[in-house]
């Protein structure tokens, strides 16, 4: 499948903003979820785009990172998911491409860590700026830290993207069939792991309650035709509405113990 100059520029330009956003910005554009449907509709596949950014993002949701430790790229990863599910799209699943793209965030990954190194030593010149009230140094500094990210994650992301446009198909005719199993195995499982790693950080024994109770509520509404296709719109108006009335609750149990309890009803 061959792209246009235009799309291929528009990739560069959307993942240059998205390297950025992951630090500044709004830090939610490199999102899979979004990243994905960005690129989906520069490619002229929104739907692809979307679904395999949203099978990504379950897989980086529980990922953070920890002082220099950095976790697989979540804006490469995504990107290129998207990418070989819409160039592959009649080769490899979603859960294929999710798998596939495990790599490229690696070199994300990298990429992030060359950046840091290489501003290391420029610290000290930061140090002496804040010290001289120099903000424009500072802000230029910080510019430049950000154009430098930017543009190693756009240069990376379009060579890939050439690439794979271009000899994407004998790539993936080339892989085995039960490698292509594997790797479609291995992408649905690390859904889950990363909802693991993200309840392990968050969960408490007070929420267990909910989570086994949102659990059945997807296995019964998935199980139904006629409400598979609305289930997280479905589920996320249950949960909102839960949570709502947890909110409502909690605030007028604090404001009755402020007010010293409501003696009306006797009570």
């Amino acid at each position: 499948m061959e792209y246009s100059i235009i799309q291929i520029a528009l990739v560069f330009i959307w993942t240059f903003i998205c390297a950025i956003d992951q630090f500044d910005f709004l830090e939610s554009l490199y999102q899979p979820i979004v990243s994905g449907l960005v690129i989906g509709l520069i490619l002229g596949d929104p739907n692809t785009g979307l679904v395999v950014g949203g099978t990504y993002q379950l897989l980086t949701i529980g990922n953070m990172p920890i002082g220099g430790a950095q976790p697989p790229n979540a804006v490469i990863g995504g990107i290129m998911a998207a990418v070989l599910a819409i160039a592959l799209k009649t080769t490899i699943d979603y859960n294929t491409a999710a798998a596939l793209a495990i790599p490229f965030a690696l070199l994300g990954q990298i990429g992030v860590t060359i950046v840091f190194t290489l501003m290391s030593p420029l610290m000290s010149a930061a140090d002496r700026m804040a010290h001289n009230a120099d903000v424009k140094g500072i802000v230029h500094l910080n510019y430049f830290a950000m154009g430098l990210l930017g543009l190693i994650f756009a240069v990376v992301v379009t060579l890939f993207f050439i690439a794979g446009a271009t000899i994407g198909q004998t790539v993936a005719a080339a892989i085995p069939q039960w490698l292509q199993d594997g790797l479609s195995a291995a992408g649905g499982m690390m859904k889950f792991v990363g909802f693991a790693i993200l309840l392990k950080v968050m969960m408490s024994r007070d929420m267990w309650g909910f989570f086994f109770m949102g659990f059945a509520l997807a296995i019964i509404t998935v199980a139904n035709e006629s409400l598979a296709t609305p289930a997280l719109l479905i589920l996320s108006l249950i949960g909102f509405g839960i949570a709502f009335w947890d909110y409502q609750q909690r605030t007028e149990l604090a404001g009755s113990i402020a007010d010293g309890g409501d003696m009306e009803d006797g009570i």
